[in-house]
């Protein structure tokens, strides 16, 4: 189904959940998660609400959605991965919380290995292979 042929309502609301993510609304992120939103929503460059909350380096809003068994490892459309975002970023708490919740260092691409070596990251290259 392309969004074109959704309810306006329904891209209305899927289009503020992404922002949640995007801004870091934890709170109300989580509600949404309760009530039912999908965890592993994604946008149509394929960013799921964990990638958009890794990425703009938002810890809260991605320890909520690791709470809620949003997929780690679920790449994008381009194949980036949250932990590659996170990698890029510096972000060490994100980087931790998604190597906990079972994030591979090796998957998309670039991956985060490559992103770490790609991006003078390297304090993360011990940690993935810990």
């Amino acid at each position: 189904m392309e969004p074109k042929d959704l309810d306006p309502e329904v891209l209305e609301l899927a289009s503020k959940i992404f922002d949640l993510a995007r801004t870091g609304d934890a709170a109300t992120l989580g509600a949404y998660l309760d009530a039912g939103v999908p965890v592993n929503l994604t946008n149509e460059n394929g960013d799921t609400l964990l990638m958009l909350a890794a990425y703009y380096a938002h810890p809260d809003a991605v320890n909520v959605l690791l709470e809620h068994k949003a997929d780690p490892n679920f790449g994008n459309d381009k194949g980036q991965t949250p932990l590659s975002g996170a990698v890029f970023k510096g972000e060490d708490a994100i980087v931790a919380a998604l190597l906990a919740s079972g994030a591979d260092p090796n998957a998309g691409s670039p991956s985060a290995r490559d992103a770490a070596e790609m991006f003078g990251q390297t304090k993360y290259l011990s940690l993935f292979d810990s």
